[in-house]
């Protein structure tokens, strides 16, 4: 059981707080995704409903209000890989470069075992938050699976899914798992009318001169609702998993992997008819020659390839059990810009192409794991768990350059190519070493004590420790509790992804912190997080299959890698901060020279920049009932969480005002899930109400701190699934079945969105529950 190395423990009895979700309850979730799962069943995961940029193509997560990088992610006990796609933009997501849940298919997994506790000095860097331990089936003789389709109730989004899983017949000592699966997700979009171009009511705008008028009035795509930018990216995801094992007759070679492709786009801010445009005379800007008389929609796309594998042998001998093993895993994706522009490379040349390569990124890790643990009997309770082990893993981060046109100063609209001064080949390795020791005294009392040491090549050593304990005062009631220390070492994304995030009239880059441009405005290297954890929590079983859990968690990090928000240096074309232009040139950036006549410019970066507090309280419980000759099982997960920043370790005007409101109000304070399932024979129902709290977040808008809401909200799911014969089920339901939409961003005075966006009446993006409204599916599943 994941939070100990002991053997034989269940969640029942565990010390810390573990959530166990098995693969009957993965199957009740509409969305064949695995963020989607687990934000549906753990009511302290939270999952991204929409990315700014290249974000948007690989949405992640994150647990007890934490950064994602705070959750470490197992599979099968082993650590897995994480994206090579930062989150750069600004969010309660910032920063994130954990491993892509959406890679594990959920007809692949047994169960998963989410451990609410922090965890550094037993699993590692990462840890603090807890740990998504994810077991991969080991079926005999079986196939099974499942084909799903759906949509918004809007009529997009259109999702359709398979998913297969053999289980051959092999020896009794031998088993083989074998999952196949393919999702293919289309676009959406939300919101109304293009600010820009159009007033709410679909009529052209009377700023826009009478020669854009012209333009705009020969009928742009879409029109009005010609920008795209806000609703989910199209995808096609397919991905390949095996589990294996043989026993030798006390060894046990054992090997499981996984191979994914995606190719994914999303699109951008529309660009006007007159946005790249140019003179009769090359070189020369003007409006006489435009590249598309109705403008264009230019998209972000990414061709994406993640696999991972993992070989051991593990075993007894002379009472000792020992695991050694070796997991290497890799993301690489490839970066274009579709159907867009080149306007400099246009005004000077007279060409543009109209798809550019932006570059690649790519992360690997290599981790590789000796384990050893054995049981001693000292007269006690039970015997004394002793365990120990070693770990040696490697991490690279590579950014490959993007070709000519897409370098070509600003490189084409919406997203400019890596240059030379971003690409890069950065690496690193860590040592480490724990030891763990599990002990029950009397029957009643049982004790947990871990220590873990770990030596970057990068920053230097680390040592984090732990306690836990629980004491069951009768079959009905137990208490306990944790305290530990975590740290989290910078990801090597965090400390070298550069580049360059524009709109319209917006750019902004984001330089590496551990570079020299970013020394010039006053910000040190990235070391590591480091953090205290203490919990303590009651397992109430007032009558019989009556279970309740209630856990209440405090988390203090010191030196947290927030992203500093937009620090300006350009504001409506005019200088407010020299200082960051000089940075930005002395990176090697260039600026579209369209935004430095009229919009915004400046840089975004990480930065070990505050002391945070997190606060929060867990709570679980089921009872089931009998309903005539049905049962229905309740079910209740409620998560409370506050984050404040205690101390800030940078000067205020070099953390911006919108990114202290990301750390404490963008993710809602409470989330709730009630649940009812009903089952009779073949029939069941599922019945989910989920409950968010308010949340909110500070905008940069024309040097203007306006504060953008999204209310509580209550989201209903329904599924019915009927028995057709043993071995097939249909299955129909909808996610947010009353179709609750997302708040949308207001208007300021002069009629326009307050945080800048281009389209009216956008749906607030950082919404908990998403931006798209109901979604409803039907899904065929079987087993043989």
């Amino acid at each position: 059981m994941t939070g100990t190395r002991a053997t034989g423990v269940t969640a029942a009895e565990s010390a810390a707080p573990i959530k166990v979700i098995d693969s009957a309850a993965l199957e009740k979730v509409g969305q064949p995704n695995l963020n989607q799962v687990l934000t549906q069943l753990v009511p302290s995961f939270t999952a991204e409903a929409f990315g700014g940029d290249t974000a948007n193509l690989t949405l992640s997560a994150r647990l007890r209000g934490l950064s994602p990088n705070h959750a470490l992610v197992l599979v099968n006990g082993k650590r897995r890989h994480g994206t090579a796609n930062l989150h750069v933009l600004s969010g309660p997501y910032q920063g994130g470069a954990s491993p892509d849940l959406d890679m594990i298919p959920p007809g692949a997994i047994g169960r998963i075992e989410v451990l609410e506790d922090g965890a550094a000095a037993q699993y590692g860097s990462d840890a603090i938050a807890g740990v998504i331990n994810i077991i991969l089936k080991d079926d005999k003789d079986s196939i099974s699976g499942s084909f799903t389709g759906g949509q918004y109730y809007e009529g997009d989004g259109t999702t359709y899914s398979g998913s297969i899983t053999f289980a051959p017949k092999l020896d009794d000592d031998s088993y083989l798992n074998f999952t196949m699966f393919h999702r293919y997700h289309g676009f959406s979009q939300r919101g109304g009318v293009d600010s820009r171009i159009y007033n709410a009511d679909g009529s052209l705008r009377d700023d826009l001169g009478d020669a854009h008028e012209a333009m705009a009035a020969i009928g742009l795509p879409n029109a009005p609702y010609t920008n795209r930018i806000v609703g989910d990216s199209r995808s096609k995801l397919t991905t390949i998993f095996y589990n294996a094992g043989h026993d030798f007759g006390g060894v046990e070679l054992y090997a499981f992997g996984s191979y994914g492709h995606r190719d994914a786009s999303a699109y951008e801010n529309y660009r006007q008819p007159w946005r790249v445009t140019r003179s009769n005379t090359l070189g020369v800007a003007g409006e006489d020659l435009l590249v598309s008389v109705t403008g264009f929609n230019p998209r972000e796309a990414i061709k994406e390839d993640d696999f991972s594998n993992t070989a051991g042998l593990k075993g007894e001998a002379g009472g000792f059990r020992w695991d050694i093993s070796t997991t290497y895993g890799q993301d690489y994706m490839k970066l274009y810009t579709l159907d867009s522009a080149n306007r400099t490379l246009f005004i000077n040349t007279g060409y543009t192409p109209s798809n550019f390569y932006d570059g690649f990124l790519k992360a690997s890790e290599w981790t590789n794991n000796l384990d050893i643990a054995k049981e001693i009997d000292a007269g006690l309770a039970s015997p004394i768990n002793l365990a120990f082990g070693a770990e040696y893993r490697e991490n690279t981060f590579t950014i490959g350059q993007g070709n000519f046109e897409a370098t070509y100063f600003e490189g084409g609209q919406s997203y400019p190519g890596f240059l030379a001064t971003d690409a890069g080949k950065h690496k690193r390795h860590n040592v480490a070493g724990y030891g763990d020791i599990a002990i029950n005294p009397i029957e009643m009392w049982k004790i947990d004590g871990a220590v873990r040491v770990e030596d970057y090549s990068d920053f230097g050593t680390k040592w984090t420790w732990k306690l836990t304990t629980r004491v069951d005062l009768s079959d009905q009631f137990a208490v306990r509790g944790t305290i530990s220390t975590g740290f989290r070492a910078p990801s090597l994304l965090e400390s070298y992804y550069s580049a360059t995030n524009v709109g319209p009239t917006t750019a902004y880059v984001q330089l590496p912190p551990n570079s020299d441009a970013a020394k010039l405005l006053g910000y040190d290297d990235l070391k590591p997080e480091t953090s205290k954890n203490l919990s303590l929590g009651l397992v109430i079983r007032p009558v019989d299959k009556l279970n309740i859990t209630i856990d209440a968690y405090q988390v203090k990090m010191k030196n947290r890698i927030v992203g500093t928000g937009s620090i300006v240096g350009l504001t409506g074309g005019e200088v407010t901060n020299q200082a960051v232009l000089d940075a930005i040139a002395a990176h090697g950036n260039v600026l579209d020279p369209y935004v430095l006549e009229v919009g915004d410019a400046g840089v975004n970066l990480f930065t070990n920049g505050a002391d945070t507090r997190t606060r929060g309280v867990d709570v679980t419980a089921s009872y089931p009932t009998p309903v005539g000759e049905g049962n229905i099982l309740w079910s209740l997960s409620a998560n409370y969480n506050e984050t404040k920043i205690t101390k800030l370790r940078i000067d205020e005007d070099l953390y911006a005002a919108d990114a202290r409101s990301v750390l404490e109000n963008a993710s809602p304070k409470y989330k709730i899930i009630t649940g009812a399932l009903f089952t009779l024979g073949g029939f069941s129902l599922n019945l989910r109400e989920t409950f968010y709290g308010k949340s909110s977040q500070v905008v940069i808008y024309n040097g203007t701190t306006p504060t953008v809401k999204v209310g509580a909200a209550a989201i209903t799911d329904l599924e019915a699934s009927y028995d057709l014969t043993k071995a097939i089920t249909l299955t129909v339901g909808a996610n947010n079945l009353l179709d609750k939409k997302a708040d949308t961003v207001p208007n300021g005075a002069d009629g326009l969105p307050i945080d800048g966006g281009a389209v009216l009446d956008a749906p607030v993006t950082f919404s908990p529950y998403g931006i798209n409204g109901g979604y409803w599916y039907g899904r065929v599943s079987f087993k043989f």
